[in-house]
């Protein structure tokens, strides 16, 4: 006689996961942790958009997908209040003095507590150094691949 096989844990609202996952839009990858240390994240927790946890749901461990996300599903539209001019002095304090900033560049920004970064797009450079900086996550309004290896569910 065989024992009934155990079903494999599925990844549920809440679930704490280990993963490989790889975001990619138009330019290419923004993260790719397939060649690096696999990531952990809980569900529902704001790690990952909305969308791709919707992808994620119902996936047995073991499993590797791929999903094609709208432009603007994954990390919703760009958003003109997200636009901010950041004084050359400022950058200087926060960089190297020395940095030229380009169209495009992704820079990254301490968060008040010093804790974490944030992002930030350049989309302009002034005569006097100022940076016009779009805030929206580098991937608003654009179409992305999201790729997933599921790891472990918990």
């Amino acid at each position: 006689m065989t024992s009934p096989s155990t079903p494999l844990p599925t990844v549920q609202p809440g679930s704490f996961l280990t993963l490989h996952y790889r975001l990619a839009g138009p330019a290419g990858d923004l993260i790719n942790t397939f060649n690096d240390k696999p990531a952990t994240l809980s569900l529902g927790t704001g790690e990952l958009s909305p969308a791709m946890e919707q992808c994620l749901l119902g996936l047995v461990e073991g499993t590797r997908a791929t999903f094609a996300l709208a432009a603007g599903e994954a990390f919703g539209e760009r958003n003109a209040d997200m636009q901010q001019w950041v004084a050359r002095k400022l950058l200087n304090e926060l960089g190297d003095p020395h940095e030229q900033y380009v169209a495009g560049d992704v820079v990254q920004f301490p968060t008040p507590d010093a804790q974490g970064t944030y992002a930030g797009t350049v989309l302009q450079v002034r005569e006097d150094g100022a940076v016009l900086f779009d805030f929206s996550h580098p991937l608003a309004g654009q179409p992305v691949t999201f790729e997933v290896l599921v790891i472990g569910v918990l």
